[in-house]
């Protein structure tokens, strides 16, 4: 077999194209995978999830720490910078790195560095004219903030959720563009630093695809935060000056601050790919179209994570990756369906659903029922001062089949999984009884699992 020839050809090295090159390399197949950064590890390690929840876990902690009674009382006044707070953000990242790294060498699959081009639907070339051929492809290219025509995002006061993560200096106030997942998740970090947030929204609520009762608990404590919310608006342009950044909006309303963050919407990295070569034309936002099977129009080249839009999440990109890379191996018995696919937002507190919501539930005329845990009913969120959230299960009121787990509150993103197992389970192992017989450590934050499931149960005659 020549140098250049493999049996699958896997382009970028986020979490969509780690999951692909690593199923593809234990089920057998000679895999490459190419890299046009000098870094591996995709957007996701080095520009998103990593640093941003790194910078908000250091955020929280060390604001936490500092307004604890026991500090104040000795007298100490730290201001930290946020070059300060991202300081260990950079140490992780390059674990993270090196152990990606090691993931490769260790299932020898070779990182080739440059920009891939499909020359023709079974060549790509990357930037010095050398060509590889592969019978299968994946492209796993990520995303990146989009940019709209006419916003100066050179303007020192001008930020995408890119660049703010350079930001060195502590802004007064600063003015979010955009209330999606990541706009919520800044605006509480801004705001857990003390600064004056702005949180512009395009939609009608926040975060609409979440279940309406976490959407009003979301909005209830971010407003409580002092947070300052405006719905149903849409830019009309952005002017940076020496002092601030001015966002103007079609409704006439001016919002003059430190700095803006743009965060509205994301773009496929698909520039370069030569795509026009294979036939494939992205959407415009950058998009590829992709079956079930994660499949292009093109049958042996597939997309995951990023490109292929929603969710957009790195978990998904993940099991994408695997899903493509199994069904490219003709592994039928063992291909995976991307389902049930769990939310983590991590606002402060955080949030995490899987299953269905009240909404589409009630349009969907399912007899169901509902069961509360209240956080702060729960011996272990007394004891660690993190009261406030709740848990939800909703589930059939006939069958008991539970339907949709939400969670709202400090380590919703690990809670879910609970209930996320148990819902995968055939039936009868999928019902509320599972919650009601098991015996849970206490105090623990899964015991309310056992409280919401009684508190459903009750409702049901």
């Amino acid at each position: 077999m020549s140098l250049n020839k493999f049996d699958m050809i896997v382009i970028g090295t986020g979490p969509g194209g780690e999951g692909a090159a690593m199923q593809a390399a234990k089920e057998g197949r000679r895999v490459a995978v190419f890299e046009r950064y000098n870094h591996i590890g995709g957007g996701c390690t080095h520009w998103g999830t990593i640093p941003s929840k790194a910078l908000r876990f250091s955020i929280y902690t060390a604001m936490e720490t500092l307004n604890s009674p026991f500090v104040k009382s000795m007298g100490l006044r730290p201001h930290p910078s946020l070059a300060m707070l991202r300081a260990s953000a950079r140490s992780i990242i390059t674990k993270q790195e090196s152990m990606r790294q090691n993931f490769y060498e260790r299932n020898q699959v070779p990182v080739i560095r440059g920009q891939a081009r499909f020359v023709d639907p079974h060549t790509v070339e990357i930037d010095d004219g050398t060509q590889y051929k592969a019978d299968n492809f994946v492209i796993a290219v990520g995303s990146r903030p989009f940019r709209p025509d006419g916003v100066d995002f050179n303007h020192p006061k001008i930020f995408d959720s890119d660049t703010i993560l350079e930001l060195n200096d502590r802004p007064h106030s600063i003015t979010i563009y955009g209330a999606g997942v990541i706009g919520c998740e800044y605006a509480s970090m801004f705001r857990n630093l003390g600064i004056k947030v702005n949180l512009v929204n395009t939609r009608e609520k926040l975060l609409e695809f979440l279940d309406d009762e976490i959407i009003d608990a979301l909005s209830y404590h971010l407003r409580d935060k002092g947070i300052l919310i405006r719905h149903n608006e849409q830019f009309a342009r952005i002017e940076g000056h020496d002092d601030g950044a001015v966002l103007y909006l079609e409704s006439g309303k001016q919002l003059k601050t430190d700095i803006v963050l743009w965060a509205n919407g994301r773009s496929g990295n698909v520039e370069n790919l030569g795509l026009e070569n294979i036939g494939l034309t992205p959407n415009k936002r950058g998009h590829i179209k992709v079956n079930e099977q994660l499949q292009t129009d093109v049958e042996h080249i597939y997309a995951a994570g990023d490109v292929i839009g929603y969710p957009s999440l790195a978990s998904a990109a993940y099991m994408q990756g695997r899903a493509a890379a199994l069904h490219a191996c003709g592994c039928v018995d063992r291909c995976m369906k991307v389902t049930d696919i769990p939310t983590g937002i991590y606002t402060s507190p955080e949030i995490s659903s899987i299953g269905q919501t009240e909404r589409e539930l009630t349009a969907a005329k399912v007899p169901y029922e509902v069961g509360h845990s209240q956080f702060k009913s729960l011996a272990r969120a007394q004891i660690t001062g993190r009261t406030v959230g709740m848990l939800k299960i909703l589930f059939h009121r006939e069958s008991l089949e539970i339907l949709g787990v939400h969670c709202f509150g400090a380590n919703a993103a690990e809670i879910i999984h609970i209930g996320q197992a148990i819902m995968k389970q055939p039936p009868p192992n999928n019902t509320l009884d599972y919650f009601i017989n098991t015996t849970f450590n206490y105090p623990t934050m899964a015991e309310a699992y056992r409280v919401a499931a009684l508190n459903g149960y009750n409702r049901v005659f």
